[in-house]
């Protein structure tokens, strides 16, 4: 052990000892795992000069490509609070016609299966894919189950899916991204769209650590991967299969098109079609038409959910990939391996390395207070220490600088700003998820059970999230052909400021109430027209007192999947959603209706509305 130091006046002669100790092995890996960095980072940098030179794509060699058929899969556990959001926004914005959706639920999740049924009920291109067993069992094992239906579906019907994407509940699928991966699926087996996480306040560091993880990961790790050579690892959502890539992972595994071992299974599957001679390509982030032509979504915001989430992640990548193809099974990939698992040692090893750095600047600090010599620089008395230490503290400078370039790219310099805050939460955040990681799979092996689906808790996005996906009421009504583009600006022209454009246009005669409606539903992405007597349950119309249902024009009228059904003539904003909320706590599930529509089920569903002199209107007792 290195000599103690002189001791200084409130020091901890002993402690610096044992700093000193450490340093010098924590020094030469963190420069190693620096040095490594950099490589991926002049890769990037390669790849950024060459990508301004190659444009993408124009929308005319989009649209030049016919649209394949596709599936999109959509494994479920509990995940009945989103998945009607997510399935009706996105209907509603893709641009690409030729696509179906095959959701799967276990058989024991039934307010899942009522909202998936529901779904099924209202969109003849959604199908239902309910698992064999009760789940959870793996997030892989129900992508297999939904694969069956997709089968199934092709031999009654005769259809045949070309491409396979497959999406998460809480995912925001850029209207744009089937059309892309459309166009590449010409020369590739797998496209891998860029995922980034929704914008939220600075202040939310846990998710904002996912914003400048994927932001980083977009822009520079999955760059240098191409690149490079390396195999592309699938990030579960925004990635498309070709139909020969499924029947050839099919052939080689048993008909397990997904590795139901793995809790990473798109990570697995990356490898595997690399494996398999199969070509893939990762689309650079480009911004289109106003945004990021990306999957967006949000990640956990709670910290131990974050925790939850990155435990499975650890598990998967580093630990069970380990187990699967150890590090000879390709000779051109055992780079990409360490890359993916160093994290075991990083992720624990980081926090004190970040602990010994503070020790150090505060020792040095008081040191340089009290007029002493540092007792950190007597104790570690290796000549080669002070200039690793320095290289290393600066290639880490530069590697925070890259961070927070990237973050800037997508969330702003503003947001940018807090990187160096974030870095440390996430490294908190990492450090406990390697630890759990390490201890559940090592419970787990040892008891001889399967690890299960580590599900972390989704959230779609709020209406104003999704407002730039949204299209304009002008746009749906000229597009559709309901008014021209002339009559239009006529109309923005002369509107009356307190007159919204289509009660304008209405009022004018250029424009019908149903056709208003119409374009109304697409623009809020919500379902259109009155319900039928099957759909509405009586004693839920009286939820809600009569007056304000009058006053409100909404009528609640079922309940699914712990969701109220209310229908009405406008959306309802935040004052009528907290009137509804003082006598109902379910989330609202929206259905738009015309005036002539909600008078009559008012008629029909509500008390009779008594008259000036106290007796009932003739029209409410015929």
């Amino acid at each position: 052990m290195p000599p103690a130091a002189q001791p200084l006046p409130g020091g901890f002669p002993l402690l610096d000892s044992w700093v000193a100790a450490l340093l010098a092995p924590l020094a030469i890996w963190v420069l190693l795992n620096a040095l490594d960095d950099i490589v991926i980072d002049v890769a990037c940098l390669v790849r950024y000069i060459r990508g301004r030179r190659a444009p993408m794509p124009a929308d005319k060699d989009l649209q030049a490509v016919p649209e394949k058929r596709t599936a999109i899969f959509v494994p479920l556990w509990k995940e009945y609070s989103v998945i009607q959001n997510m399935v009706e926004h996105n209907i509603a914005a893709q641009k690409y016609a030729n696509y179906d959706f095959f959701i799967g639920a276990y058989p024991n999740d039934a307010p899942t299966l009522a909202a998936v049924n529901e779904l099924v009920r209202r969109f003849k291109t959604v199908h239902l894919a309910v698992c064999a067993h009760p789940g959870p069992t793996s997030k892989a094992d129900c992508l297999n189950w939904i694969y069956q239906r997709m089968l199934l579906h092709e031999e009654q019907t005769g259809a045949r899916f070309e491409t396979v994407l497959t999406h998460d509940a809480e995912d925001l699928v850029h209207p744009e991204a089937l059309r892309w991966i459309n166009y590449y699926a010409q020369w590739y087996d797998m496209v891998q769209i860029p995922v980034l996480a929704l914008p939220t306040p600075a202040l939310q560091l846990t998710h904002g650590a996912y914003c400048d993880e994927f932001a980083e990961f977009q822009f520079k790790d999955m760059a240098a991967r191409v690149l490079m050579g390396g195999f592309i690892p699938s990030s579960g959502v925004g990635t498309g299969f070709s139909r020969q890539a499924l029947e050839a992972l099919a052939l080689a595994n048993a008909n397990c098109i997904f590795e139901p071992r793995c809790l990473t299974e798109d990570y697995e599957n990356g490898f595997r079609i690399n494996r398999l001679g199969l070509k893939q390509i990762f689309v650079p982030i480009h911004f289109h038409n106003g945004s990021f032509v990306a999957t967006r979504e949000y990640f956990p915001r709670l910290f131990s959910r974050a925790v939850r989430q990155r435990t499975r992640w650890v598990t998967g990548i580093a630990l069970q990939s380990w187990e699967f193809h150890g590090w000879r099974d390709l000779a051109r990939h055992p780079y990409w391996f360490w890359r993916d698992r160093k994290g075991i040692l990083a992720n624990l090893t980081t926090p004190l390395a970040n602990a010994l750095f503070l020790y150090g600047a505060f020792t040095w600090s008081v040191a340089e207070a009290l007029h002493h010599p540092w007792g950190l620089a007597a104790a570690a008395h290796y000549a080669w220490l002070p200039p690793v230490c320095a290289a290393t503290f600066s290639i880490q400078g530069m590697h925070l600088g890259m961070r927070g370039w990237c973050s800037a790219k997508v969330y702003g310099w503003r947001f940018a700003s807090g990187v160096p805050l974030r870095i440390l939460w996430a490294n908190v955040m990492n450090f406990l998820a390697t630890f759990q990681a390490i201890r559940q799979y090592g419970v787990a092996k040892l008891q001889g059970r399967p690890l299960v689906w580590l599900k972390t808790d989704h959230a779609y996005p709020t209406r104003e999230a999704l407002v730039t996906h949204r299209p304009k009421l002008g746009e749906v009504l000229t597009g559709s052909g309901y008014v021209t583009a002339e009559v239009l600006a006529q109309a923005l022209a002369t509107q009356p400021q307190d007159m919204r454009i289509g009660e304008w246009l209405v009022l004018q005669g250029n424009l019908s109430v149903e056709h208003l409606y119409e374009a109304l539903s697409l623009v809020e992405c919500v379902p259109l027209g009155k319900p039928s007597r099957e759909e509405i349950y009586k004693p839920i119309t009286r939820l809600l007192p009569a007056e304000v249902s009058r006053s409100c024009s909404l009528l609640p009228f079922r309940v699914v999947a712990h969701q109220l059904y209310v229908a009405g003539t406008d959306m309802p904003d935040d004052v009528i959603r907290k009137r509804i909320g003082d006598f109902c706590a379910l989330e609202i599930r929206f259905h738009l209706v015309t005036p002539s529509e909600f008078d009559e089920l008012s008629r029909e569903y509500l008390p009779a509305q008594p008259e000036p002199d106290g007796t009932l209107s003739r029209a409410q007792t015929a």
